[in-house]
C-alpha cells in the first residue's frame, strides 16, 4: 500500500507499507539506488505481526528532490515519514547495504528504538577501512572527498541497467543466483527504476553522502545495534563489519555461515528475530 508524508518545507516523502496494518511498525532503509518497492520477509510479516515501512529517499521514486540534502536531513526525513505513518516517536529500523549510513544517522538522532544493520556498506573514507582495500576500491571515495562535483559527474553516468550489471558481476555465485531468480529479479528491477528516477538525482546524492566522511558521533548512539553479515559477502566490508562494530558502543555482530550479500532476503527470519533480541 502506497503512503506519503509531507515535510515542514512542503516536500513529499513517498513510501509504502507491507504486512498487517495493525502490526508492529518497522522502518526499512533500503540500499543503493532502490526505492520504496524494495522490501524483505514479505511472506513472514503476517505471522511475525510486523508492518514494514519503506520510503523513497529525496530524489528517488516519487519523493521530492532536495538539492540541500545531507546525511542529517535524510535521517530527519525518515523520522518525519515514520512518525506520520505510525504516530509513534520511536520505532525499530532495519538498514541494508548503502542504507546503513542513514540507519546509523537515524540512531544517533535518538528516535530509533533498535537498529539492525544487514550487510551494511562500510565507511570507505575511514582510514582503517581504506587501508584494508586496494586503491581502485577507494578511488571514487577519494574523488568524492576531494572533488564532489567530479564524483557526481561520474555517478551520473550510471543507469538502472549498469547498476544491475555491476551488482551481478561483483556478487558471490550464490547471491547472483538469488538476484536473478524469478521471485526477486522483477522486484529488484522495479526498485532500481525508482532509484534512478529524476535523472538519478537521489542515487547521486545518496552515494556522495555514503562515500564522503560520515562524521557520525558513534559514541553517542544510544540505540542497541545488531550487525549481520554473510560469510561469503566481501563486497560490503573487508572485515565483515568487525571494525564498524568496534566503533559503536555495545554493538553486536554475527557472521552467518553459508550466506552472502543477499543475507537480508535469504535469511529474513533471522533478521526479524534480531529485531527482538537485546
Amino acid at each position: 500500500m502506497d503512503i506519503a508524508a509531507k515535510t515542514s518545507d512542503g516536500r513529499i516523502l513517498a513510501g509504502a507499507s507491507f504486512g498487517p496494518l495493525d502490526g508492529r511498525p518497522v522502518l526499512f532503509v533500503a540500499g543503493a539506488a532502490t526505492g520504496r518497492s524494495m522490501r524483505f520477509a514479505e511472506d513472514l510479516l503476517d505471522e511475525a505481526g510486523v508492518r514494514l515501512l519503506t520510503m523513497d529517499r529525496p530524489g528517488i521514486g516519487k519523493s521530492t528532490v532536495d538539492p540541500q540534502r545531507t546525511l542529517a536531513s535524510t535521517a530527519a526525513d525518515y523520522r518525519t515519514f515514520a512518525e506520520s505513518a505510525t504516530g509513534e516517536s520511536a520505532i525499530p529500523v532495519v538498514a541494508n547495504s548503502q542504507g546503513g549510513v542513514f540507519g546509523l544517522a537515524a540512531a544517533q538522532a535518538g528516535w530509533v528504538s533498535r537498529l539492525v544493520l544487514v550487510s551494511p556498506a562500510d565507511e570507505l573514507a575511514y582510514s582503517a577501512i581504506a587501508a584494508m582495500l586496494p586503491a581502485e576500491a577507494t578511488q571514487l571515495a577519494v574523488l568524492a572527498r576531494e572533488d564532489p562535483q567530479a564524483a557526481a559527474d561520474v555517478l551520473r553516468t550510471f543507469t538502472a541497467e549498469s547498476m544491475e550489471a555491476m551488482v551481478l558481476n561483483g556478487a558471490h555465485e550464490s547471491d547472483r543466483a538469488f538476484y536473478t531468480s524469478p521471485d526477486f529479479h522483477p522486484l529488484y528491477r522495479r526498485s532500481l527504476a525508482e532509484g534512478f528516477a529524476n535523472d538519478g538525482a537521489g542515487y547521486v546524492c545518496d552515494t556522495l553522502i555514503a562515500m564522503r566522511p560520515w562524521e557520525l558521533r558513534f559514541a553517542e548512539i544510544p540505540t542497541p545495534v545488531m550487525i549481520l553479515f554473510g560469510a561469503h559477502d566481501l563486497g560490503h566490508s573487508p572485515d565483515h563489519g568487525a571494525t564498524l562494530t568496534r566503533r559503536i558502543p555495545g554493538a553486536r555482530r554475527e557472521v552467518v555461515p553459508g550466506a552472502g550479500g543477499a543475507l537480508l532476503w535469504t535469511h529474513s527470519g533471522e533478521v526479524l528475530k534480531a529485531l527482538s533480541q537485546h
